[in-house]
């Protein structure tokens, strides 16, 4: 923001996310064209080789991602994306959620839904662990119960489920 007037909320402008997505978006595409290339992206005997449909779609990304960028580029308006505080929110949600991602090959999906419950209830609900404890493994056994036992669906497991002999 080029402007600061005073007691105006202050955070990234509309015109930064805008040119630094739409550039994350050109690099992912250009990834996949990538690596479309280097699998074959034409048809074959066949039909079409393994990386035929992403190259496209790769193309699809890049060209709207291009668009984007140019659109944000050429828009001066000096537009508040998002105040500091309210990316703060977000961050508190995406990074315990990222967290657990990261440790269900680990932990398995079970601990690990666990931990995530437990951190949103006491972290972000403010709840006394009276509630915290048994939501927190309540849920992931019943979990257990419907997709291990009643619809034989296995999840991924961790060191915690194999001593257990589950």
């Amino acid at each position: 923001m080029s402007e600061h007037r005073q007691g105006a909320a202050t955070g990234p402008s509309h015109r930064s996310v805008e040119l630094g997505m739409a550039g994350l978006m050109v690099v992912f595409a250009l990834i996949v064209i990538g690596g479309s290339m280097r699998v074959g992206y034409g048809w074959a005997f066949d039909g079409p080789q393994a990386g035929f449909f992403p190259f496209y779609i790769g193309l699809f990304v890049l060209g709207a991602s291009l668009v984007n960028f140019a659109q944000g580029w050429m828009d001066h308006r000096d537009r508040l994306f998002a105040e500091w505080g309210q990316l703060g929110k977000v961050l508190s949600v995406v990074v315990p959620s990222v967290g657990y991602v990261a440790l269900v090959p680990w932990l398995g999906i079970y601990v690990a839904s666990a931990l995530l419950i437990g951190v949103f209830m006491k972290w972000l609900g403010r709840y006394g662990w009276s509630m915290v404890l048994p939501i927190a493994i309540g849920v992931p056994v019943v979990t257990f119960i419907v997709f291990e036992r009643w619809f034989l669906v296995p999840l991924p497991k961790g060191p915690i489920e194999e001593w257990l002999g589950f």
